[in-house]
């Protein structure tokens, strides 16, 4: 009888300082990692991004051109996307000015080309190359972003 107790007593005494070690580990590691948690600096947490700041549009009033081939019109509106605040003030100071060169490059445009979605992409471009140049000696160039139709027909 003596024989069977005894073995049976060492597998216990076995298990329980394994289980207290394991749970001991499983402690040590909880606490370490989350002091690692605690110590990281608040740059290093994550931040939402920023968000990205306001467009600013202009909208212009519409054109209505003579193009240089045949009697066709072109009614046009446009806005347009600016870097920033400054550039629209600067458009709206000299709109007399801006509307002039808008309306030397419509009145050059071919019905033809402007029929097409690859035409008007080019009148896009256009539109931003003129408006482009400093409007007074020592100013800065505008910043048009995009070109955005309002209003567009070709008769």
């Amino acid at each position: 009888m003596t024989d069977t107790a005894l073995p049976k007593g060492r597998k216990r005494s076995i298990w329980m300082p394994l289980l207290v070690l394991i749970t001991l580990a499983a402690c040590a590691t909880a606490g370490y990692s989350y002091w690692r948690m605690q110590q990281q600096p608040a740059s290093a947490q994550v931040k939402a991004p920023e968000p990205p700041p306001a467009p600013v549009f202009y909208a212009m009033d519409t054109f209505t051109v003579n193009l240089g081939d045949a009697d066709r019109v072109l009614y046009i509106g446009v806005t347009l996307r600016l870097k920033d605040e400054a550039t629209r003030q600067r458009l709206s100071e000299f709109l007399p000015e801006i509307r002039s060169r808008l309306l030397l490059l419509f009145s050059r445009q071919d019905s033809a080309s402007l029929a097409t979605d690859e035409g008007k992409q080019k009148l896009v471009e256009a539109i931003k190359n003129t408006l482009a140049p400093p409007l007074v000696a020592g100013q800065p160039q505008q910043v048009v972003s995009d070109v955005l139709y309002t209003a567009f027909i070709l008769r």
